[in-house]
């Protein structure tokens, strides 16, 4: 029995051995029964059956484990580039764009090219979703980037931005090479597309940016566009290569637009009027409205300066509010200290996006009401390419504008469409003709028939025409021999503060 015993011991013992092997995971490990088959031999076979059992359970969850994992990781795969690429062209997007601008970056110029960077802008891509719809727009935007995926290398990547959009970046290329991919980029775009049964065309104006030592990837990013903008200011459909000066240009700008918007607030902004004169009499009858800024450190800064930057930003809507309720209150104030000055009146000029400001009607209305004055004594100057583009809101402001009385003046008549089967059909009482027209009246014959014929078209279409830029006695002289009713220029008067006005208005009232 004492052997017997110690036989069953030994083989208890290998029985607790082999759980504890399999209770730490080694699922190999299997205990070798004895001859005798008793209880004990039984029970390690079913410690090694279960063994089998488990590491046929650990085999298929670790086979599920890794199915699992690569799943994951292949949709890890499409989120990331569901996050780093355009759904609709497939691109790298601006995210995946940047990212690999910083890598280029980082890893440095190899061969000595630094990389470049070059931003695609659509032109007139609008017209093309306005009149075809987006449906075709997009598919537009689609044929560009298989395009531009055509004409760059490899190693190069192309990415939509955003809206009609696209950009480039070019590694390891030398500026001759930067610079054939871009021209290459906007000849594939000079080509007609075939869209549905449309055939639409499409053009871009490309800035380019080389990368200097120091720039940064946003930086780079940056100026590429600012050069695109550029080739879009010099008539689109052009390549432009990035200089810095662009960058002081925007810089400026960006100066002039923060400094603007508190101009009015700090009284910086003033008016001065220039008269506009009856030419046969030499009499004043009203004067056009011209804004000044006494900026505290540049000085005087003349309209051209930051009017059209003040059209950019939107700032033209607060500027053309302050414009009009000093223009009016003036007015008023010359009334009241010259009752006889009845028919005078107040020239005042608005802006294409005014002209779209909700509430402009109402603040005319409102104006003029706060001050006495009375309508027919504002004339609103419009130029001639806003009136001839007017959609139907517009239309229903001029018309509500002409219903309460105020006068509406064709402005720079002969810069704009000139169209004279347009002429009158446009919604004004005035034309004033630009001074461009009469640079050469007094020592060109052609050109005072030119002028004589404009004339006369202004008249039959109903019109009254004004001329400005009349520097010379001669020029007035010449002008109301053809007919012309009224000028405005240096030789009558320059732009003045508005208590000259009056004692200009005595002196020049008189016959000439």
């Amino acid at each position: 029995m004492t052997s017997d015993h110690g036989t069953d011991d030994a083989r208890l013992q290998q029985l607790v051995d082999g759980i504890v092997r399999l209770a730490a995971g080694e699922l190999s490990a299997r205990i070798e029964p004895s001859a005798q088959r008793d209880a004990i031999d039984a029970v390690i076979t079913g410690v090694n059956l279960l063994a089998e059992e488990l590491g046929h359970i650990y085999a298929d969850l670790e086979e599920r484990v890794a199915a699992r994992t690569a799943m994951l990781k292949r949709t890890q795969v499409e989120l990331e580039k569901l996050v780093k690429t355009d759904a609709l062209t497939g691109l790298a997007n601006r995210t995946l764009l940047s990212e690999r601008i910083h890598e280029a970056t980082d890893a440095g110029a190899p061969g000595g090219h630094v990389p470049a960077v070059l931003i695609l802008d659509l032109d007139s891509f609008k017209a093309i979703n306005d009149t075809l719809g987006h449906s075709a727009g997009d598919a537009v935007l689609v044929e560009v980037a298989r395009r531009l995926c055509t004409i760059v290398r490899a190693t190069d990547t192309v990415a939509r931005l955003g809206g009609d959009e696209f950009a480039v970046l070019v590694t390891g290329a030398s500026v001759e090479e930067v610079l054939l991919i871009a021209h290459r980029a906007w000849e594939c775009l000079q080509e007609s597309m075939d869209i549905g049964t449309e055939t639409v065309w499409t053009t871009a104006s490309i800035g380019i940016c080389l990368r200097n030592g120091s720039s940064t990837a946003e930086e780079l990013v940056r100026d590429a566009d600012i050069a695109m903008y550029q080739a879009k200011a010099q008539g689109r459909n052009k390549v432009q290569l990035f200089h810095p000066d662009m960058l002081d240009a925007v810089q400026e700008r960006s100066r002039v637009t923060a400094e603007l918007r508190s101009a009015a607030a700090d009284g910086q902004l003033t008016l001065l009027y220039q008269p506009v004169v009856a030419l046969a009499s030499g009499r004043v009858t009203g004067v056009e409205a011209l804004v000044r800024w006494h900026h505290p450190v540049h000085g005087t800064i003349m309209p051209d300066n930051f009017i059209g930057i003040a059209e950019e930003t939107g700032l033209i809507l607060e500027l053309g509010r302050w414009v009009l309720h000093e223009g009016v209150a003036q007015l008023q104030r010359w009334k009241e200290t010259a009752p006889d000055l009845t028919d005078f009146r107040l020239h005042l000029n608005l802006s294409a996006a005014e002209l779209l400001r909700s509430d402009l009607v109402d603040d005319v209305r409102e104006t003029l009401a706060e001050n006495g004055a009375e309508a027919g004594r504002l004339v609103l100057e419009i130029t001639e390419s806003v009136l001839m583009s007017r959609e139907t809101g517009e239309e229903q402001v001029l018309e509500k504008l002409r219903a309460m009385g105020i006068g509406l003046q064709i402005d720079d008549f002969g810069t704009g469409y000139s169209s004279i089967s347009y002429l009158r059909s446009l919604p004004a009482d005035t034309v004033k003709v630009d001074h461009t027209l009469i640079d050469n009246l007094e020592t060109d014959p052609q050109q005072r028939k030119f002028v004589s014929a404009i004339l006369q078209l202004i008249s039959a279409a109903e019109l009254e025409a004004i001329v400005e830029g009349i520097e010379t006695a001669g020029q007035a002289a010449q002008l109301l021999e053809m007919g012309c009713l009224y000028g405005q220029g240096y030789f009558f008067g320059r732009p003045v503060p508005a208590e000259e006005i009056l004692d200009l208005v005595r002196r020049q009232d008189q016959p000439r």
